[in-house]
Order: structure tokens, then C-alpha cells, then sequence
């Protein structure tokens, strides 16, 4: 007892000087954090001058200053660049698109996890919601959705689904995805012969895959109708539903434990997967030729997934009582067009733009359909629209036309404003995803 009284002893003045060093070290970290704002504060401005600059090497070195800056450097942009020569606005839109480009690739980005502090489900979970900003509703839960249950918290960081799976598994939990939303998973209590979600999955990215049904079938006599069918769900992170994700068949192959190569049917290009921002998760399926000869598992099934990621959502608020109002976040410009009486209703006509649309406005428009608009009153009164139609279509944006009922009045009293809610980037995304010791029939 004494000796390890000595050493608590020694170790008391290691441990306060230890807590020291990382209270500088903090400290120091934002000391820096905000050395580099004010210099942004100042330097972003006179970047912007030289962007007029007589010499051409000077012009060209402010441009590069401000690509090199980042998005935080948008923040001190001047209110006013109305002074702005036509090449320097030029220069300046190409900074504003490498920027938008750089924000966008961010979010694509994996986002890491760390619950190695949390002791409880509550604490797990709050740790996921804090970095994701998805949120669970446990109404449904039962006994599993006692937040102090002790949680067994893994070592090492761990991506959005690997997260939710490990500590699902503990508490006994699954997942509804017809009860949440964009934002929220509804938990509710498991199934009791449900496998073990972590040990069922592959995760890659912002997806989880799981097979959930195989099929085999042999056609005696039409053998080419032969078939081994998988079933699969992939699941995303409920924030960021992605855009027109397909899985090209020409990148899907599998190994059987017989040694067997498993391969897919001539039955396209590619197979979509249909997405939904109130639901995040889909089914599809994958035909595959049946193997000559019987197998216990797929030892591996792989593929590559690609998609368009929306970036984080913005909110735009235009005031209805200002012509041509317009706003732009990273790479979208929302504008009022008209406001247009269409009896007993008025009709908002409201275009959007997307700048390097690419594939997110081709075929796979619809997100931006899905997005939120309503009118705020000035007294904070929310007014939802009655119907849209879309009145354009192009490669960069689209115009739609919301109906409201503004009452006797007939047109938006003063104050009110379109509130519109959407991603305002997109970032094109391409991952290969392995699963492994999949069972046959």
C-alpha cells in the first residue's frame, strides 16, 4: 500500500503537467485558428484589388492567393465589387468555382466517428449525431432504448453505418426506415433471430450493403435461363441521399468457395438504384449466372457504386417584396422570376441555378423537386405552397412555379418571403464496395 502510495504521489505532478501541455497546446491551436482569420480579414480585400493590378503576373498571382486561401476566404470578400473590371470578375468567378468544387469534395468525404469516450447509448449515440447531425428517435425502442444501458465502445474510428451497426448490435436495436426522415432514424426493437448487423454488412463511404435473399434456379430444358439471384439493400447516411446512384454490371464479379468465378447476366448496362431523401435506403437486385457446380457461400461479391453526393443544405429567404430578388450559395443561385396571379391563387416563379450541374440535372432532377418551399410572413407565420409546376428545364437549372393562397390580399404582404431549402453543391462519387461469405441456397 505504501509503495503505491508513492508512485500516486509521483504520478500527480506528471498528470498536472501533462493537463498543462495540452491546455497550451489547445490554446495555441486557436490562437493560430485566429491569426489566420484576421490575416484572411486583411489580405483577402487587397488580393481582390490586385486582381485589377496593371501587371499581368500580379493579377495572376492574386487569383492563385485566393484559390489557395480556400472556402473560408469567401467570408471576407467585399460587400461591394461593383468597381470590378471584366476580366477581374472573370478571375474572380473561377476562384468562386474552385471554391465551391473544394467544398463540395469535402463533403464527400468519409466522416469518422470516434465513440471510444462513450460508456452509454445515450452517449454513443449523441457522439454519432454530433458529427453526422442525424438524429434517432427511440419512442419506438422499448427496453433497448434505455439511454443508460453500458455500450462496449470500440477502439479505433469508425464510419457513419459501422458506427450506428456496433452500437445497434449491443442494445438490441434495428431500424424502421419507413418511420424517420432526411434527418432522423426511427430505432425500434430487433428482431430475435436477426443477425448481427456489423457481422451482415459492407461498408464503403456513406453506404452500408447488406444481401438479404439468394436464389438459385436451373431450367432443365432451357439452361440459359439459369439463374443465381441476389437481393441487396444499401443504406445511406439520411442527410446525404445521393443523386442517380447506379452500379455499372460490367465492375461486378464474385468468387464462390469452390473455387468458382460467379458472374453477372448480359441484362445491361447498369443497374439504378432509386433514391428518396424521406427514406434512406433502397433495394435492388443483382441477376447472376448460376455456377456450374454447388457451392455453400459467395466468398466474395464485389462491385463499384457510383453516384453524384449533394453538399450541406442551405437555406435561401428572398424578400417577395424586392424585384428579381437573388441569393447564391457555393455553386446555386436561387432567384425570384415573377409573381403572377393565377386566380383564386398567386403563382412564385422561382429559378434555380446550379453551376457544374453535370449528371445531378440530367435524368436524375428530381432532388431538386423534393427540396422545401414556403413563405414566411413578417409576424413568423409559415405559409406551405399548394401544388408547382415547372415552367423550364435546362442543363444547368430548372424554373418551377409554387402556388399560394395569399387570401383577399391577393399578393404577398410586405415583409414575407420564399424560404427555399436544397444541397447547394454536388460532387461526383465513385467507391468500391467487397462482400464477403455470402450463404447459398
Amino acid at each position: 500500500m505504501h509503495r503505491f502510495h508513492v508512485a500516486h504521489q509521483r504520478l500527480v505532478p506528471i498528470a498536472v503537467t501533462l493537463l498543462a501541455f495540452c491546455l497550451l497546446a489547445l490554446a495555441a491551436s486557436n490562437a493560430h485558428a485566429q491569426d489566420s482569420a484576421d490575416t484572411l480579414e486583411l489580405e483577402v480585400p487587397l488580393w481582390i484589388a490586385e486582381l485589377d493590378a496593371d501587371e499581368a503576373q500580379t493579377r495572376r498571382a492574386a487569383e492563385l492567393k485566393l484559390i489557395e486561401a480556400g472556402p473560408d476566404a469567401s467570408d471576407y470578400l467585399p460587400a461591394i465589387l461593383d468597381d470590378l473590371s471584366i476580366e477581374a470578375r472573370e478571375r474572380l468567378n473561377r476562384v468562386r468555382a474552385e471554391w465551391a468544387k473544394r467544398k463540395a469534395e469535402s463533403h464527400v468525404e468519409t466522416q469518422l466517428i470516434r465513440l471510444q469516450n462513450a460508456k452509454t447509448l445515450g452517449e454513443a449515440l449523441e457522439a454519432i449525431s454530433t458529427v453526422s447531425e442525424v438524429e434517432f428517435d427511440l419512442e419506438a425502442a422499448g427496453e433497448g432504448g434505455d439511454l443508460t444501458q453500458t455500450i462496449r465502445a470500440p477502439r479505433s474510428p469508425l464510419n457513419f453505418w459501422h458506427a450506428v451497426d456496433h452500437v445497434l448490435d449491443q442494445a438490441k436495436l434495428d431500424i424502421n426506415f419507413y418511420g424517420g426522415d432526411r434527418t432522423t432514424l426511427m430505432l425500434i426493437p430487433r428482431d430475435e433471430n436477426r443477425p448481427s448487423r456489423v457481422e451482415s454488412a459492407a461498408y464503403v463511404g456513406i453506404y452500408r450493403l447488406e444481401a438479404t435473399v439468394v436464389t438459385a434456379r436451373r431450367v432443365l430444358r432451357s439452361p440459359e435461363l439459369s439463374s443465381m439471384n441476389l437481393n441487396l439493400t444499401i443504406e445511406w447516411q439520411p442527410n446525404r441521399t445521393p443523386i442517380g446512384l447506379t452500379l455499372p454490371i460490367s465492375a461486378v464479379n464474385g468468387k464462390l468457395d469452390s473455387g468458382e468465378t460467379l458472374v453477372p447476366q448480359t441484362s445491361g448496362d447498369t443497374i439504378d438504384i432509386a433514391t428518396n431523401t424521406e427514406m434512406a435506403q433502397s433495394e435492388f437486385f443483382l441477376p447472376m449466372q448460376l455456377p456450374n457446380r454447388p457451392s455453400e457461400t459467395i466468398e466474395r461479391l464485389a462491385g463499384t457504386l457510383t453516384a453524384m453526393i449533394p453538399g450541406r443544405r442551405e437555406k435561401f429567404a428572398l424578400d417577395l417584396n424586392e424585384p428579381a430578388a437573388s441569393q447564391t450559395e457555393d455553386q446555386m443561385t436561387v432567384s425570384i422570376e415573377a409573381v403572377r396571379d393565377a386566380d383564386p391563387l398567386r403563382e412564385i416563379r422561382v429559378g434555380v441555378e446550379l453551376d457544374s450541374a453535370g449528371r445531378s440535372l440530367e435524368s436524375h432532377r428530381q432532388w431538386i423537386f423534393e427540396n422545401e418551399a414556403y413563405v414566411i410572413l413578417e409576424d413568423g407565420t409559415r405559409m406551405d405552397h399548394l401544388g408547382y409546376e415547372v415552367f423550364r428545364q435546362t442543363n444547368s437549372g430548372v424554373g418551377i412555379g409554387y402556388l399560394f393562397d395569399f387570401g383577399p390580399a391577393g399578393s404577398p404582404p410586405p415583409g414575407s418571403k420564399l424560404i427555399y431549402e436544397s444541397p447547394t453543391s454536388v460532387a461526383q462519387d465513385a467507391v468500391d464496395f467487397i462482400l464477403n461469405d455470402i450463404p447459398t441456397p
